[in-house]
């Protein structure tokens, strides 16, 4: 986990430290057992290819975590996600390949007190975006709260 960002000393355009993922069997498996999505497709070969995918791919849940990770290493334990939008999904992430979540700051506001965060965030593999392009909007402390 990275040290505690402040909302000043974020700037519109600043990376986001990238998380790469290789999907291999195992993580697939994990993955889709503690989120309890037992759908074949994200474990099988045989099934996932028999519905027209080319091999078993990530779910949902784990692409989403992935996002999550990315931001919360960036922001540090007092950063809050306030919401996740436009996550859509262009093609598999598939065992075998290597997935990376790409993110920077797309730009920042005061809401009153609130000082709010968008981040440009997405999925890439081999063949290129996978999910995404969405924002993370995330609320970062602001120093003048931290001396209170």
């Amino acid at each position: 986990m990275a040290e505690q960002r402040f909302f000043e000393d974020v700037a519109a355009g600043d990376e986001l430290t990238g998380v790469e993922y290789p999907l291999n069997v195992y993580r697939l498996v994990m993955a889709a057992g503690s989120n309890r999505d037992f759908n074949s497709i994200h474990h099988n070969t045989e099934y996932a290819r028999s519905t027209g995918a080319g091999e078993m791919y990530a779910n949902t849940s784990f692409l989403l975590s992935a996002w999550e990770r990315c931001v919360r290493d960036w922001m540090g334990l007092g950063g809050e996600i306030r919401s996740i939008r436009d996550f859509r999904m262009r093609s598999f992430n598939v065992v075998g390949d290597t997935m990376w979540v790409r993110a920077h700051v797309a730009g920042k506001r005061l809401e009153g007190d609130a000082g709010v965060v968008d981040v440009a965030i997405r999925c890439e593999n081999s063949n290129g975006i996978t999910v995404g392009p969405g924002t993370v909007e995330v609320v970062l402390p602001r120093r003048a709260e931290s001396v209170k």
